[in-house]
């Protein structure tokens, strides 16, 4: 079963289970929900921040 991701990122270290950033760093979130999570301008920058890449 697949955890779904928050809309937003909480923005707290350690990760929580369903934040988006750690989905998409362990492969879990799929390209068209992280495309639509990670458009909103905060989720950007806690991406950034994590040093990742967007996906799709």
């Amino acid at each position: 079963m697949s955890v779904r991701p928050k809309k937003k990122c909480c923005l707290s270290k350690p990760r929580c289970n369903r934040c988006p950033i750690r989905l998409l760093s362990e492969g879990k979130l799929d390209a068209a929900d992280a495309k639509k999570i990670f458009s909103n301008q905060r989720n950007r920058k806690a991406l950034k921040k994590a040093k990742l890449s967007k996906a799709a």
